[in-house]
């Protein structure tokens, strides 16, 4: 096709007013590090207004965080799970609409989807979090730092699946609050942005 990249996907695209920018991020990344009193209870603050405001996305994490995992792959999942959330809250306040039980179990069917497609095609050279990478690369970029950090620095003791099972949810995680993101009253969207 001359040089342009076609993708088969079951993941439909993140429309591009809902990425999350890189620098949004890095601050919820240096709130969460702080370790005082008064951190600690935004901290608290922040997963009561999760549970509040997202509550069929925050008991599905709620389960997978439950289930007899890992130290590091659960305190992997609480991180991050929660700095995402934080950053599209930041980034969109008003305009993130809660996830609906419907929403989430079609971005799980859909990756699931994916993920079997990848799977019966050999030649397949991406994977769906590649994919998902494409869609929102601040997002993925922030969430595989740590993921390889947290690998890296307890080779030895960490329970890979656990942390696989993070993972997934995670992924489900940024797709369902990317499609959750209002589009802005001006906004038109490109071609290339239509779905099926």
């Amino acid at each position: 096709m001359g040089g342009v990249w076609v993708r088969r996907a079951a993941i439909r695209p993140v429309p591009s007013y809902a990425l999350v920018p890189g620098r949004v991020l890095e601050q919820i990344e240096e709130q969460l590090a702080e370790d005082d009193d008064d951190s600690r209870q935004k901290l608290d603050d922040a997963f009561t207004r999760f549970e509040r405001t997202q509550p069929a996305l925050a008991e599905r994490i709620s389960t997978v965080l439950s289930r007899p995992l890992d130290e590091t792959a659960l305190a992997l999942g609480y991180f991050l799970t929660l700095a995402i959330w934080l950053a599209f809250d930041e980034t969109f306040s008003k305009d993130l609409q809660e996830v609906t039980e419907t929403g989430l179990s079609s971005v799980e069917e859909a990756l699931a989807l994916d993920e079997q497609i990848r799977l019966s095609d050999p030649a397949e050279a991406v994977d769906s979090d590649d994919v998902i990478a494409m869609e929102q690369p601040d997002v993925l970029a922030f969430v595989q730092e740590h993921l390889d950090a947290a690998l890296e620095a307890n080779a030895n003791d960490v329970d890979v699946d656990d942390v696989h099972e993070i993972y997934r949810v995670v992924l489900i995680e940024v797709l369902a609050l990317s499609y959750a993101v209002r589009a802005p009253q001006n906004w038109a969207a490109l071609p290339s942005e239509f779905t099926a």
